[in-house]
C-alpha cells in the first residue's frame, strides 16, 4: 500500500508542459488518501493542480489510465528509494527503518490508511496494477536484504543470523502493522513500524560489551 505514496516525494522541474505529470500524481495520490479510489474523478484531480478535467482526458486517457500512471510511477520510486535512504542514515539498521516508515508518512489518520488500502484491493484484483505493486513488493525485498546483509557484514546484527527469514518478518511488518494500528488507534502509524521493528531486530543485535569492573 506505501507504493501509492512513493509518489508524494518526486521533485517536479519547470517543463514547457506546464503542470508536470509528477504534480498530477502526487494530487492524485492526495486524492485517494482522502477519499479513497472510488471517490477520485478526473475533475477532482484537475481542480486539485488548477487545470480542467479535458487536460488529464488528454494525458491519461481516463480514470483508471491517471491510476495506472500513478501505479507504475511509484514501482519507478520504489527501485530509487533504497539508495536514497542508505545516503541519509549512517547505519544499515537506521536505512532499513527509514525504507520501512517514510512510504507510510502520509497515513496520518486511520481513515487515510483505510482509502489507500482501497487501492491495494486493486493492486490485489486486477493484473495490470498487481504487476507495479508486485514490482514494488521485490524491490522492497531487496533492499530488505541488502541492508540485512550489510548490517550483518558491520556488526550491528550478530553473526549466525538468517537473513532470508529475517526479511520476510520485516516485510510482514511494513505490510501488517498499519492493519492492526488502524484497529486499535495507539500512537502513530510511525511508532508502530518503529516499535515493531525494534522488537523483531532485538534479538539479532549482538550483546552489548560489558566493562570491565
Amino acid at each position: 500500500m506505501n507504493e501509492h505514496l512513493l509518489i508524494r516525494e518526486v521533485a517536479v522541474a519547470g517543463r514547457p508542459r506546464g503542470i508536470e505529470d509528477a504534480a498530477i500524481l502526487r494530487a492524485a495520490a492526495d486524492v485517494i488518501g482522502r477519499v479513497g479510489p472510488v471517490g477520485l474523478t478526473l475533475a477532482v484531480v484537475a481542480r486539485e493542480v488548477g487545470l480542467v478535467p479535458g487536460t488529464l482526458v488528454q494525458r491519461f486517457g481516463s480514470k483508471r489510465g491517471l491510476l495506472l500512471a500513478l501505479a507504475e510511477q511509484s514501482a519507478k520510486h520504489a527501485d530509487a528509494l533504497p539508495g536514497r535512504v542508505r545516503e541519509e542514515h549512517q547505519s544499515a539498521l537506521e536505512a532499513l527503518a527509514a525504507l520501512i516508515v517514510e512510504p507510510m508518512a502520509a497515513m496520518a489518520t486511520p481513515e487515510t490508511y483505510a482509502n489507500h488500502l482501497a487501492f491495494l484491493c486493486i493492486d490485489l484484483t486486477d493484473p495490470q496494477f498487481r504487476r507495479h505493486a508486485l514490482a514494488i513488493h521485490e524491490a522492497q525485498g531487496r533492499a530488505v536484504e541488502a541492508l540485512l546483509a550489510e548490517a550483518l557484514l558491520t556488526g550491528e546484527l550478530r553473526a549466525g543470523t538468517d537473513l532470508a527469514a529475517l526479511a520476510g518478518s520485516v516485510q510482514a511488518i511494513a505490510a501488517g502493522a498499519g492493519l492492526i494500528w488502524a484497529l486499535d488507534r495507539q500512537g502513530t502509524l510511525a511508532q508502530r513500524l518503529r516499535n515493531q521493528l525494534g522488537n523483531l531486530l532485538s534479538p539479532h543485535l549482538p550483546a552489548p560489551d560489558l566493562e570491565e569492573s
